[in-house]
Order: structure tokens, then C-alpha cells, then sequence
């Protein structure tokens, strides 16, 4: 896994600036109304053409899904192969752009005239954001029947597909030379020899990573996705321990950050790469977490993809392409609500469960949104 892959996984899950004349997370709303631009829906309302969508699948064209995110590169490649498709290159039948949620949503409807991207890989809780602005088809696959409300749009456009667990990993080499006290939960991180060497997880007013984040938080702390007091009451403390430096996998590597706030399969990414470079780093898993779901976002307007795009929103709740998100770590939204056995290569690298003994399963993600957080964190957190 390279240093780029990090960086660019902190690119997209950090503050992205709303357009011109938005001011912050308050304009979130206003910005994202439905157009009132429709798409030719009706391609929509129909069960896969598999003949057209082997035509379509390539290039396979998406926002925020890069090849060794959670490992799509190798669902891309399972995906072409279960269309009788056996010569695709992700090198060139792959293309992808980086963005965060809050910017995928918003280059959908700016693109709807002509539109670009099939997918987009959102944090769950952006998919009420994408329903109110009107980006997302009526379709869900069949195999969303199986997933409980909440981890699907009630009215088409996103499924659940993996979740991450809000974790840390730490330089541990760094934390024993530094004679820094090592951390195990996320009351550690407030100590104060930690001042300056925390690594956000990104602005909650556009990362889907910081959201969650802020949600666990919450947990942690003795509140739930009903209560986030909590939550304002941590990060009001926590803000203050991070670094001013925009965090990356070098600062980790320096020491100039001790640890980095991010998903546990990101984290465990990051101690391989350190380990490449003989440099210790582990995992933290900090008691109270929860699952955090990413979700697959497709894009209405893009009707000329329309059949591989919803043959794809099919696979990728197949078991084959669970258990492949399931190799890198990611944690398949099919197992983590108990409707899927994984065979056991393919949590051989993971962490112990006993890692994982606190992390809660939140019931009902629609019980909280995108634009809630960003104004709990502009306004109660921030103080703006």
C-alpha cells in the first residue's frame, strides 16, 4: 500500500469547500435542493438488461472509489469477470476521480446535463443529502430485499456495502521515543503529553469518516445517535489535541503525529506501510466504537450506463464481493448484520474479535443525517 493511497484517502475525507457564496456547513440545505431536472427514469424501473450492461461496463466510471479503497479494485475485476468479461485493465477500464461525499453529491447535479460518473462511494450517513437534492434513481438491486431499512434508501439510489470502524493507529516506536503515555481509548487521547500529536479524521461538515467519527463519539461518551451531547462535549476537548498540520501517512511516519484518527481496516493499511519501513505501529481499537457504514451511491442522470450500473449495485452485495471487501479488512455489510458466514481466509488478517467486543451496531442510521452533524459541529463545537 503506497503513502499516496493515504493521502489520497485524506483528501477525500476531508473539508471540501461548498461552492462559491456557501457559507460552511449552514448552507449544506439550501445548496442540495432537488433541480427538478429529470432523467429518463424509465431505465430505471426495469431489472437488468445483462447483455447491455457487459456493453456498458467499460470504462467503469466512479467518484471517491479508487482501486485499494477497501478493495475495489478487485470487486471491479470480479464484477467485469461475472459478465464474461475477461481482459479489462484497471488501468484503463477504470476511471475514477477523488472527492469527498458532500462533493460527489454536488458534481452529480452539476453534471446532470451531462454526466459523467456511474457511482460514488458515500458515507451512509450523506444518502438523506443525495434523496433531498434529487440525484438518485428510483432502482435498488434485488438483493437489498435482504438489508433492513435504514441501511438502504427507502426510495432507490444507495445501499450499504462495508463498514469501517472508527479506530486509531499509532506509531508506537514514536509514542516509546517521544516518552508519550500509549493510548488505548479515546479518553487517552485528551491527556495532555498528547497536545499537537493527534492526526484528525477530517471536518464533519463534508467527511463521512469524520461523521461517523463524531457519532462514536457519542457512544463512547454514554450518549447514542438520539444524544450527541456527548459527542460536542468530547470534540470541544479533542480539537485541541490535534495537530495543525494536515495529517498524513509521513507526519505518522516522523512522529510529528503519533496516531490517526480513521477506519480500522485504513489503520491497519497504515501499519503495514510503516512496517514496510521497519517502523512499529499497531491498531487501536478504543473500547466504545461502532460500525460505520460506506455506501454505493449511483448517479440518476447517468442513463447511457444504466444496466451496469445496476448489475454493479447488485454485486456488490454478492457474496463474492462481500468477501473480497471482506480480505482487506473492510468489515461486509452483510456480516456485520449477521446475514453472511465469511470463510475464514477471508478474516485471517483481521483483528481479534475481542478487539471489537464494545463496538455498537447502530440500529437506525436514517435517525440521524449529514446536515445535523454539520450544524451541531458549526454551531455547538465550533461556536460559529
Amino acid at each position: 500500500m503506497s503513502d499516496d493511497h493515504f493521502r489520497t484517502e485524506l483528501s477525500r475525507r476531508t473539508l471540501m469547500k461548498l461552492a462559491a457564496g456557501a457559507a460552511g456547513a449552514a448552507a449544506i440545505a439550501p445548496a442540495l435542493r432537488a433541480s427538478g431536472v429529470s432523467a429518463q427514469d424509465d431505465v430505471w424501473t426495469t431489472p437488468v438488461d445483462m447483455a447491455k450492461a457487459k456493453e456498458q461496463a467499460r470504462p467503469l466510471v466512479t467518484y471517491g472509489m479508487p482501486n485499494d479503497w477497501a478493495n475495489y479494485g478487485e470487486v471491479y475485476q470480479a464484477f467485469w469477470t461475472s459478465l464474461g468479461i475477461t481482459d479489462a485493465d484497471l488501468t484503463k477500464d477504470h476511471i475514477d476521480t477523488d472527492m469527498s461525499s458532500l462533493e460527489e453529491i454536488t458534481k452529480f447535479d452539476e453534471e446532470k446535463n451531462n454526466a459523467n460518473a456511474m457511482m460514488a462511494d458515500i458515507g451512509m450517513l450523506w444518502g438523506q443529502i443525495a434523496e433531498e437534492r434529487g440525484v438518485l434513481p428510483s432502482y435498488l438491486p434485488p438483493a437489498a430485499e435482504q438489508l433492513p431499512e435504514g441501511y438502504k434508501s427507502a426510495t432507490g439510489g444507495w445501499v450499504a456495502t462495508f463498514a469501517g470502524v472508527p479506530a486509531f493507529v499509532v506509531n508506537t516506536d514514536a509514542i516509546s521515543q517521544q516518552g508519550l503515555p500509549m493510548p488505548a481509548t479515546w479518553a487517552d487521547l485528551l491527556k495532555p503529553e498528547l497536545k499537537g500529536k493527534v492526526g484528525s479524521p477530517g471536518d464533519p461538515r463534508s467527511s463521512g469518516t469524520a461523521q461517523t467519527t463524531f457519532l462514536a463519539w457519542a457512544y463512547a461518551n454514554g450518549g447514542d445517535a438520539g444524544n450527541l451531547d456527548p459527542a460536542v462535549e468530547y470534540a470541544k476537548q479533542l480539537i485541541g489535541q490535534y495537530s495543525a498540520a494536515e495529517s498524513t501517512v509521513d507526519l505518522l511516519e516522523k512522529g510529528e503525529i503519533v496516531l490517526w484518527i480513521r477506519y480500522d481496516f485504513n489503520c491497519n493499511a497504515a501499519v503495514n506501510t510503516l512496517k514496510e519501513k521497519y517502523i512499529n505501529a499497531k491498531t487501536v481499537i478504543p473500547g466504545v466504537s461502532i460500525y460505520a457504514p460506506s455506501a454505493l451511491m449511483v448517479n440518476k442522470f447517468n442513463t447511457a450506463k444504466s444496466e451496469a450500473t445496476k448489475a454493479f449495485m447488485e454485486f456488490v452485495l454478492s457474496d463474492e464481493a462481500q468477501t473480497v471487501f471482506a480480505r482487506f479488512g473492510a468489515r461486509p455489510i452483510r456480516s456485520v448484520l449477521g446475514l453472511l458466514e465469511l470463510p475464514a481466509e477471508a478474516t485471517a488478517n483481521w483483528l481479534p474479535e475481542a478487539d471489537y467486543a464494545q463496538v455498537k451496531i447502530v440500529e437506525d442510521f436514517t435517525a440521524i443525517d449529514a446536515q445535523q452533524i454539520s450544524d451541531i459541529w458549526d454551531t455547538e463545537v465550533l461556536g460559529n
